[in-house]
């Protein structure tokens, strides 16, 4: 395996629901700002200095689209103020306009994750109104954190 993204995320009250777990929704939304934290905002390692993210290499104007998650719930998440989430992300398909990110999500520290992940995210090209080719140096960043899909299913 590539490289890996790894992020901590505050739970939050409002992730609970009434029965005192991380509702399915919510484990979903912290998923979704990791993979915005690794896009857009993460300083990797190796950039360039001041770029962050994953997407810096794109063209001005271009954005990614979700086009599909495929979520996959292990165990109960349990609700405990203060406690971060603890999420692990990496690219498991680079396709020509397209690409997949995988992730993992935990409670513990070392601990299994409670959920698997799945997002095919589509880069977007607002001006032209169309899908946007991943480039050579996007493509080559992209590969630094490619690993084995997900294992959502099973």
């Amino acid at each position: 395996m590539g490289e890996t993204f790894t992020t901590e995320i505050q739970a939050r009250f409002r992730d609970i629901n009434t029965a005192g777990h991380v509702d399915n929704v919510e484990a979903v939304r912290v998923l979704d700002e990791a993979r915005l934290q690794f896009f857009l905002f993460a300083p990797l390692p190796g950039l360039p200095e001041g770029a962050t993210g994953l997407l810096h290499l794109a063209d001005e104007g271009v954005t990614d689209l979700v086009a599909t998650q495929t979520v996959t719930y292990r165990s109960e998440m349990r609700f405990a103020p203060y406690q971060d989430f603890r999420a692990r992300l990496w690219i498991s398909r680079i396709g020509g306009s397209s690409f997949t990110v995988a992730g993992e999500l935990r409670v513990e520290s070392g601990g299994e994750p409670a959920v698997v992940w799945e997002c095919v995210s589509v880069l977007w090209d607002h001006h032209a109104q169309s899908s946007w080719r991943i480039n050579d140096d996007l493509r080559a960043l992209l590969e630094r954190y490619l690993g084995e899909p997900a294992a959502v299913r099973g």
